[in-house]
């Protein structure tokens, strides 16, 4: 994928954060107004956040790749008739960034979630090209700032409401804050000699740091740079040579690669699983407990946990881990 230089990226946050709602576009008080959200982490903070007063729609759904999603005519003037746009920016929605600077120019409200993030310095995190790691949400303690950027944004789109968005963010808040105390706990179980997490991209390295992981992705930080057969044979050999018990798929990834893993490994004489199916760039199904930001990661905290040797309960924080999904 071609990503923005440091520069570009902060320049685009600077066009879309900056533009503020125009008078004529407060809320008519005649019922909710409309918000759009490119990818389902953000959808679910605005739906936390604004209840009752609007109506939340995402772009890009489940077990869809954001780094390769081209918007559609239909996504475009869903866009367009959003009277708030939330999007994550460091480069996620790479495709759909003209159109998000284009109606941002118009003046309509649009976010990017990430900017009080990149603007704490030292957290956002890049890899050896300098290009910026949008995974952010992998980190609770760190994601806990986008429900902030929410609850600030809605406040000035609707300020008559504001209290109403604040006492909505503070639960919420409370939420995640115990939802990031299960990963470290949960996590810091698992032998110290095991804790090496191995998926399909890098999507994980905010939660490798915040939660004491080592994290190997085949592929790059977005799904478009492709792994080369060194990289396969470079992490063969790091699983048997470390003795790793298990990998994992991603929901929204192809699963090739890490069956190509498994089989190198098989060959040199060491058997590695799957660990189970992991939440990356999209949450689960609509309607279920995986299709939240919360019963993502815990889905993704316990069976991590759990598959390399850790302690977690099988129903994860909320016992809502269940072969039967629920909301």
């Amino acid at each position: 994928m071609r990503f923005c230089s440091l520069f570009a990226v902060l320049l685009c946050g600077s066009l879309l954060s900056s533009c503020q709602p125009p008078a004529s576009n407060a809320p008519s008080g005649e019922g909710p107004y409309q918000v759009s959200a490119t990818v389902g982490m953000i959808a679910d903070i605005v739906t936390q956040v604004a209840g009752d007063k609007a109506n939340v729609d995402g772009i890009i759904g489940e077990g869809v790749d954001p780094h390769l999603y081209k918007p559609t005519s239909k996504d475009v003037k869903q866009l367009q008739a959003a009277d708030v746009i939330f999007y994550n920016g460091l480069m996620l929605e790479g495709k759909m960034g003209d159109v998000l600077v284009r109606l941002a120019r118009t003046g309509k409200a649009v976010y990017a979630v990430t900017d009080e993030i990149l603007a704490q310095e030292g957290y956002i995190m890049s890899d050896e090209s300098q290009h910026y790691d949008p995974h952010v949400w992998m980190d609770v303690s760190g994601w806990i700032r986008a429900v902030d950027v929410v609850a600030k944004a809605l406040s000035e789109y609707d300020p008559e409401n504001k209290d109403f968005y604040a006492a909505n963010a503070f639960s919420y808040t409370s939420e995640l804050d115990a939802l990031h105390s299960y990963a470290e706990d949960r996590i810091a179980t698992i032998p110290a000699g095991q804790r090496v997490l191995v998926t399909a991209h890098d999507a994980f390295n905010y939660m490798a740091r915040a939660y004491g992981l080592e994290v190997r992705g085949i592929q790059g930080l977005s799904t478009e740079s492709e792994a080369g057969v060194k990289d396969i044979e470079d992490l063969v050999t790091f699983l048997v040579e470390r003795k790793i018990p298990a990998v994992f798929v991603e929901s929204s990834v192809s699963d090739k690669n890490v069956k190509a893993l498994i089989e190198g490994a098989a060959a040199k004489g060491h058997r590695v699983l799957i660990g189970g199916e992991l939440y990356s760039d999209a949450m689960g199904p609509t309607g279920t407990y995986r299709g939240t930001y919360i019963g993502m990661i815990d889905h993704n905290v316990t069976t991590i946990t759990r598959a390399l040797g850790g302690e977690a309960p099988p129903t994860g924080l909320n016992g809502k881990l269940n072969r039967v999904d629920h909301p």
